[in-house]
């Protein structure tokens, strides 16, 4: 839920930030939501992922298809199980105002293909994806 700051202030050279280069933050669910009816909305939303907020409506993750159909799948799984439950990446995200370069840099290293960007209290304005 700690955004990540930026690493410094001084643009990269094309001075881009998050906020210049991020995209649609996409559906948002509750982290208290059921790991099947998450996955409901993620195939019927067809998105890659899906933004997990506390009850506050900041970001605590991000979830994928992929995350969730492995949880699904597991023997010690009961339709009980949420979102919050489950392991995902819980941060840090990405601040709006980081320079473009330090938070894809920051992404690499966490080896992350998309990570959301959050404002200073931590809500979810956006996602910062890689190009291949």
């Amino acid at each position: 839920m700690t955004p990540i700051p930026p690493l410094c202030h001084h643009t990269d050279g094309t001075g881009l930030t998050a906020r210049d280069a991020m995209h649609a933050p996409g559906p948002q669910v509750d982290d208290h939501m059921a790991v099947d009816v998450a996955l409901s909305v993620l195939i019927g939303a067809r998105v890659a992922h899906l933004l997990v907020r506390d009850e506050d409506g900041r970001c605590t993750g991000l979830v994928t298809r992929s995350q969730l159909t492995a949880h699904r799948g597991g023997s010690w799984y009961s339709d009980r199980t949420r979102l919050r439950d489950i392991p995902l990446d819980r941060g840090p995200f990405t601040s709006s105002a980081a320079v473009l370069s330090d938070a894809e840099a920051a992404m690499r290293v966490r080896t992350l293909d998309v990570s959301p960007v959050v404002d200073e209290q931590g809500y979810a304005l956006g996602v910062l994806a890689l190009t291949p």
